[in-house]
């Protein structure tokens, strides 16, 4: 995965009114942390960073005063109408670095004619270097017949990647849709009542 490059900002002024006039001029209020250093507060260029949250796990360059670091997203605070970000918490990590983060769930495939599947589970979470960090885990349906379940053990990870969720966990079940299913049960009755007169 490539690192997006930001920019970020020194800053000294801190509360709800520095953050608002952050906001205001387009900034993110974010902090850096990690690795045993003293958290550094900075604010990230507003477009481009929302831009990059849509990239799950993405891996960001974060350039201060010339001098870049590696680090991920682990908090994303957003008002009550989730549209705004108020705050971002960044993780500072190393090349080489091995990370636990939760990664998206994406199915692929159909399942067997006549059947829908129900996803249990939006994220697994996994363990994986922190400049290889998967942006979703594909999850393959195709073919699989009422009654089918996929567990996380189920899933073929990514090399370097290993399941931290528990592998019994339910990721999705193929079942057939109520309204059929009730309709079948329902024939079978009158079928058996027709017979039984």
């Amino acid at each position: 995965m490539a690192e997006i490059k930001l920019v970020a900002e020194a800053r000294s002024d801190f509360g709800k009114g520095a953050a608002r006039r952050l906001r205001r001029e387009g900034q993110i209020p974010a902090v850096l942390y990690g690795h045993g250093s003293d958290p550094v507060h900075v604010a990230l260029p507003g477009h481009q960073t929302s831009l990059a949250l849509r990239q799950a796990n993405a891996l960001f360059s974060v350039e201060l005063d010339g001098k870049a670091q590696l680090a991920v997203v682990k908090d994303v605070q957003r008002d009550a109408i989730g549209t705004v970000i108020e705050h971002i918490d960044l993780l500072i990590v190393k090349k080489g670095e091995k990370i636990s983060v939760d990664v998206p769930v994406h199915i692929t495939g159909e399942s067997a004619p006549g059947t829908i599947h129900i996803v249990e589970a939006q994220t697994l979470s996994v363990e994986a270097e922190a400049t290889h960090l998967p942006a979703a885990i594909e999850v393959s349906i195709e073919g699989l017949e009422a009654g089918a379940v996929v567990t996380a053990a189920d899933i073929a990870l990514p090399t370097g990647v290993s399941l931290l969720t528990d592998g019994e966990h339910v990721v999705t079940t193929v079942t057939e849709p109520r309204g059929e299913a009730a309709a079948a049960e329902g024939e079978v009755e009158a079928s058996a009542e027709a017979a039984a007169e």
